[in-house]
């Protein structure tokens, strides 16, 4: 076979059998050269991106991107390209072109070495991540720019495995839809997905709730009741809201994860926990670690791999095909859209309550509107911002106070306010990104 530091415009003669395993696959597979040239394609690779067209001799990019230049050149990671400079294999989540449109799917590219141990070609291998079948079309995950990529990549990443998961963001941001979509993805798709809301659980509710109850436990059992723990056998426990879980019932809590065992109220026999957990809070746990209202052995134990959430600000470019999606559930009944003003309106609107604010709008503005076009006032944005208080922060007079304090004041509300992301903010504060996201870190606010 030809190595690939061959920069000829001759391609690499492959063997028969070589080509018949590449087609033996499923998946869509190609082989590549160091230019970033298609030595190789399989029959499912032709059927997703070469649209009839011969794609041997093509650029990987220029047929799932459409780009006219390496995806590592206009702002994306490569993975062949980190492949080639590691000599290891590398996968990342890219936005492609396919027969079905524009598509999430994971790109793992590894090196192909001869018997000597030289690399010869790069096998890239494309993972759909497609709705499951039969999955509920109001789970689906609607999004295509960077910040929502670079989330559900950390999705799809640790949906294999067994970690636990920390989901943070702000009220909104579809905290819950992420807990499923990393269930779908994994080992357990199959097994149940039981979701716990943490606010307000009582210390009576949540032993019953969590571990069920024998027969007569208490006044009123009259019958043996299952618990979510034991429902969710062999699937995904949700707890959302984790942050507000009391202290009194975190080292409950605490102790079931890690001896991976439990009892029913009023019952003897230990019986075996198996879920994964996935956690989720709009709180700074690690601040609430510190003032001693969050156990900081629990937050390990939760907190192995946490995944921000990107608020809508930092994502309005997905606002119109989210729109899009949100008025296809909320009224499938009428072919309705949002007018041009509209949409201009809403594209300069923050989003204190991101998507679940984007939905409550939108349910409005579908009630107020007779024809089939929405227009800005049927949307309701002039008495939001009247409705929203105003930060002290913004007006430092109405109070003497320590510069610092008012620093940290400021930055939280510049964080929570600023539409673009931090590098941008940074520079519109006068100061570097590294000195930013450190204040940002000493103030308590959450980091992208």
């Amino acid at each position: 076979m030809t190595a690939i530091n061959d920069t000829s415009s001759s391609q690499p003669t492959l063997p028969a059998e070589t080509l018949a395993l590449l087609d033996s696959f499923a998946e869509p597979k190609i082989l590549l050269d160091g230019q970033y040239r298609i030595v190789a394609a399989n029959a499912a690779y032709r059927q997703e991106f070469g649209a009839d067209r011969d794609v041997v001799g093509r650029y990987c990019y220029e047929l799932s991107h459409h780009y006219d230049k390496p995806c590592d050149q206009a702002g994306e990671n490569c993975p062949l390209r980190d492949c080639m400079e590691s000599g290891h294999p590398s996968r990342v989540l890219h936005v492609h072109h396919t027969s079905a449109g524009r598509e999430h799917v994971e790109v793992e590219v590894v090196p192909v070495r001869n018997e000597a141990g030289d690399t010869t070609c790069y096998m890239e291998t494309m993972h759909f991540l497609r709705q499951p079948d039969g999955g509920t079309p109001e789970r689906a995950m609607v999004g295509y720019s960077r910040p929502f990529n670079r989330m559900l990549e950390l999705a799809k990443r640790v949906a294999e495995h067994e970690s636990s998961v920390l989901l943070l963001g702000e009220s909104g941001t579809g905290k819950e839809l992420v807990a499923h979509a990393i269930h779908d993805m994994s080992p357990r798709a199959a097994a149940p997905f039981v979701a716990v809301e943490c606010s307000g659980l009582t210390e009576t509710l949540f032993e019953s709730e969590m571990f069920g109850y024998e027969k007569g436990a208490f006044t009123g059992a009259t019958g043996r009741k299952i618990g979510l723990v034991e429902a969710v056998r062999g699937g995904t426990l949700f707890l959302d809201e984790v942050g507000d879980i009391p202290l009194s019932l975190q080292v409950k809590l605490l102790r079931l994860m890690e001896a991976g065992t439990y009892r029913r109220v009023g019952g003897l026999e230990p019986l075996r926990a198996d879920f994964r957990l996935i956690a989720a809070t709009h709180r700074d746990l690690g601040q609430m670690v510190r003032e001693g209202s969050f156990r900081q052995d629990l937050f390990f134990r939760i907190n192995v791999f946490p995944i921000p959430l990107p608020p809508l600000r930092e994502r309005m470019e997905d606002l119109p095909m989210l729109a899009a999606s949100l008025l296809s559930h909320l009224d499938a009944t009428r072919k309705i859209a949002l007018g041009e003003e509209a949409m201009a309106a809403l594209m300069r609107h923050d989003f204190p309550g991101n998507v679940r604010e984007l939905r409550n709008i939108l349910e409005r503005a579908l009630i107020m509107a007779d024809g089939n076009t929405i227009l800005p006032q049927h949307l309701y944005l002039d008495a939001l911002r009247s409705a929203k208080p105003e930060n002290p922060a913004t007006n430092p007079t109405e109070e003497i106070a320590p510069l610092a304090t008012l620093e940290k004041r400021y930055l939280a509300w510049a964080a929570e306010h600023f539409p673009g992301d931090r590098k941008a903010l940074a520079e519109r504060l006068g100061i570097s990104e590294r000195t930013l996201y450190r204040k940002l870190r000493n103030s308590g606010s959450e980091l992208p």
